[in-house]
Order: structure tokens, then C-alpha cells, then sequence
């Protein structure tokens, strides 16, 4: 049985809705914020926030939750995936990407996990 004090300690974030993220001037064109809620080793849990708007990056190895708002995420390759809460989408290092996002865009986000062999 956990005890009250373990649990606690393994607690990331109590109430994810009301986690702020602070403005990080990443992409201009979509007024990007985040903020970390948990770091351990290379593995990192956040909150990011972006748009409305359109903007291209090269991606990290990164898995996320859309908490909030809409959208869509290009590859170069042409296919596109539809962004709305509660959409899972786990993105590769070095994937090239167009972002439109219709509405501010929330999302939990988890980046520094193990990689395939």
C-alpha cells in the first residue's frame, strides 16, 4: 500500500487545467508559451500552448495530449493529422512540419523518452 507521502511525491501536477504557461518567444507567428511541469534524466513533462496561427519547425522526439483547441500538423511528405483534444500524437526526431492551428492550442507534452533500437 502507498502511503500518503509517496503518493504525494509522485504527483506531477494536481490540477493540469490551471497549470500556466509563460510566453517562450519560440515562434513569433504563433505566440508559443510552455512551461515544464517535470523533469527527471532526459525525460521531460510539459505544458505548451500555441496560435491561432501557421508556423514550420523540425521536430523532436516528442509525445503529446491536445488538451485544447484545433488544428493541423503537415509532414513534407504531404499527410496531415487533425488536432483536437484529445488527439495523441507522438512525433519523430527530424520530422518537418507545418503547423495551422485554428484556435490556441494546448497540449501536455512528453519529450526525452527512450528510442527504438
Amino acid at each position: 500500500m502507498t502511503t500518503p507521502r509517496i503518493a504525494a511525491a509522485r504527483l506531477v501536477v494536481q490540477d493540469l487545467a490551471a497549470a500556466t504557461a509563460e510566453p517562450d518567444g519560440a515562434s513569433a507567428a504563433l505566440s508559443t508559451a510552455h512551461t515544464v511541469l517535470h523533469e527527471s534524466g532526459p525525460l521531460e513533462i510539459g505544458v505548451w500552448e500555441a496560435g491561432p496561427g501557421t508556423d514550420t519547425d523540425v521536430e523532436a522526439d516528442e509525445v503529446f495530449l491536445v488538451l485544447a483547441g484545433t488544428g493541423t500538423v503537415t509532414f513534407d511528405d504531404g499527410s496531415v493529422l487533425t488536432l483536437n483534444p484529445g488527439a495523441l500524437v507522438h512525433l519523430r526526431a527530424g520530422d518537418r512540419t507545418t503547423w495551422h492551428l485554428t484556435t490556441r492550442l494546448r497540449k501536455l507534452y512528453l519529450t526525452g523518452l527512450p528510442t527504438e533500437a
